[in-house]
């Protein structure tokens, strides 16, 4: 199951299906928004300016828009992790399912060069796109590495921060996630992740529909259990905040199907003792 009581897929289809998906996001390209339901054309990406609308309403400035190459903004957030990461020079940061390396590109503008960013993707075309955008703009501190960010490939205490945008909710075992998060973070590293919560309990029609899963809403957590699964983790400073400004953003997700009510965009926060 992705969520309590939420899923009849196993662990296996779910994670087939969004690297499907997300696959066929990347090798188009461009990039449909990561909270359109999997319909049979989901994939078609929509025109540029769009996207950067879609990122705009997320959190994002112009000068960060303006600040990556073209195509690395896929529109596949919910909200903007380096807004709250307060990342400094000389830092180095985990982003949790990287994409085309958006949000690794402004980090690595905020870290310097004396700092390091490492994505991490489980889908083989992301990860070509990521590192065809570092290279275009000679981006040294950035790496990418394949791998799920529930057993990510990093070694222990290595980043002072963790950013993710959207991701984590669609993994099926994420407490497996915030576990593995404590154990690459060092001692006094912390979250900063933008993703989305269940505020009420979906109603069957939504918790049914496998299209939704990767449409950002079936998988979505409540907010008392991902504060359960961060302190048993090890977290401290536990904070989740649901932004109530994010109601018109999720209603284009699904458009007539009122998903706005049931999950919101969310800011994660944590720290590692």
């Amino acid at each position: 199951m992705i969520g309590k009581g939420k899923s009849l897929m196993d662990t296996t289809e779910i994670k087939d299906m969004v690297r499907a998906r997300y696959g066929a996001i990347a090798a188009a390209a461009s990039g449909s928004g990561c909270c359109a339901p999997a319909t049979p054309g989901c994939c078609a990406p929509p025109a540029s300016p769009a996207v950067d609308e879609k990122a705009r309403r997320s959190g994002y400035s112009a000068a960060e828009l303006a600040a990556v190459p073209e195509g690395a903004n896929l529109g596949l957030g919910c909200g903007n992790p380096q807004a709250i990461a307060a990342m400094q020079p000389g830092e180095v940061v985990v982003d949790l399912g990287s994409g085309a390396g958006f949000d690794c590109l402004l980090a690595a503008r905020q870290v310097g060069a004396a700092g390091r960013v490492i994505g991490v993707d489980m889908t083989h075309e992301m990860l070509k796109k990521a590192r065809e955008n570092a290279a275009r703009v000679g981006a040294a501190n950035v790496e990418f590495r394949l791998g799920e960010i529930e057993h990510l490939p990093i070694g222990d205490d290595t980043a002072d921060v963790i950013i993710s945008n959207c991701v984590i909710n669609l993994v099926p075992d994420k407490a497996q996630v915030f576990r593995d998060a404590f154990r690459v973070l060092k001692r006094g590293g912390r979250l900063a992740i933008s993703d989305v919560v269940n505020m009420a309990p979906l109603p069957p029609d939504l918790a049914a529909d496998p299209t939704l899963i990767c449409g950002c809403v079936v998988g979505a957590a409540p907010v008392e259990q991902i504060e359960a699964w961060l302190a048993e983790a090890g977290f401290a400073d536990i904070r989740v905040t649901p932004k109530a400004d994010s109601r018109e953003m999720i209603a284009s997700w699904a458009p007539g199907r009122r998903v706005e009510d049931y999950v919101a965009s969310a800011v994660i926060e944590a720290r590692k003792p």
